[in-house]
């Protein structure tokens, strides 16, 4: 049985006005998994929606001041930490200590444990966010009727993943230039990581390309996504390099959700700013 989630307040001299928790809950395999709890300032015990936060490729959860733009604007957000990231360019405090096996893998984290599904890195990481929404829901003044899940990269693709395996709970969607879309195809021509782990690694590793491509089948949000109910709102670039504009195309395509997407004609793998307020304007009109 899952160990229930443990709130410890991080520094109220520091935040003052505005609530913040650090946060541990149980993830794949019962791992525990860290991450910060922000509250409106003044909001008290009364009921916000909640963003559900999941952090790009490489990073982990931050500090808290980087997450204070949706709390100053009325919405309460849950940051989920990233096993095993965490250093690239934000701090993390959540190790991977659901990795067995002990096959080769490329540097970085695509690729271990690649030739089975339940020993894949993705799969505990998609499970994390999934436990994330559920923790999310029970934590204390959030409204469980009003839960919205966003990301980019990495993030938006987990958010994909958590609105499609987490039923109604996930009202909203927001993922911007996703990750873990078509990995049949991004693995083909992407230009850049963390896609090329993937590609430089079975160039080597001919022999577990079955099995390689087999597992990315269980763990692609392009699958994934016709599971969504969410009304979703995702993001492409169309000069992205790292996450190619025809695997964020299969994954939208695939959503029957309420659904709308904002492509940037010259766009790389990034977000506009502009893109930020339409999305805090969508949020509000939809939580």
């Amino acid at each position: 049985m899952a160990k229930p989630a443990e709130l410890v307040r991080y520094r109220p001299d520091t935040y003052g006005p505005l609530p913040v928790w650090d946060v541990e809950f149980s993830g794949a395999n019962g791992d525990r998994i860290r991450g910060w709890y922000l509250r409106p300032p003044g909001s008290g015990e009364e009921a916000a929606p909640l963003v559900v936060t999941f952090i790009g490729y490489g990073g982990g959860r931050g500090l808290p001041v980087d997450h204070t733009a949706l709390p100053s604007a009325g919405f309460s957000v849950f940051v989920m930490d990233v096993r095993g990231q965490g250093g690239r360019w934000t701090v993390g405090a959540t190790g991977d200590p659901g990795r067995t096996g002990s096959g080769p893998e490329f540097p970085g984290v695509m690729t271990r444990g690649i030739a089975d599904p339940l020993t894949y890195y993705c799969t505990r990481l998609i499970t994390d966010a999934v436990c994330a929404v559920e923790v999310a829901a029970r934590l204390p003044g959030a409204d469980p009727d009003r839960i919205a899940v966003r990301g980019v990269s990495q993030g938006g693709g987990l958010a994909l993943a958590a609105a499609a395996l987490s039923g109604d709970a996930v009202r909203v969607c927001h993922a911007d230039v996703p990750f873990l879309c078509d990995f049949q195809r991004a693995v083909t021509v992407a230009g850049s990581p963390p896609y090329t782990e993937i590609s430089d690694f079975l160039a080597q590793h001919v022999d577990l390309v079955p099995a390689a491509l087999d597992t990315l089948r269980y763990v692609d949000c392009a699958l994934l996504a016709r599971r969504i109910t969410a009304q979703c709102l995702l993001s492409v670039g169309l000069m992205d390099e790292v996450c190619p504009p025809s695997t964020v195309y299969a994954a939208y395509h695939e959503i029957r959700a309420p659904k709308e997407l904002a492509v940037s004609p010259f766009g790389g793998h990034d977000v506009p700013r502009a893109h930020s307020e339409y999305q805090l304007s969508r949020l509000r009109a939809s939580l």
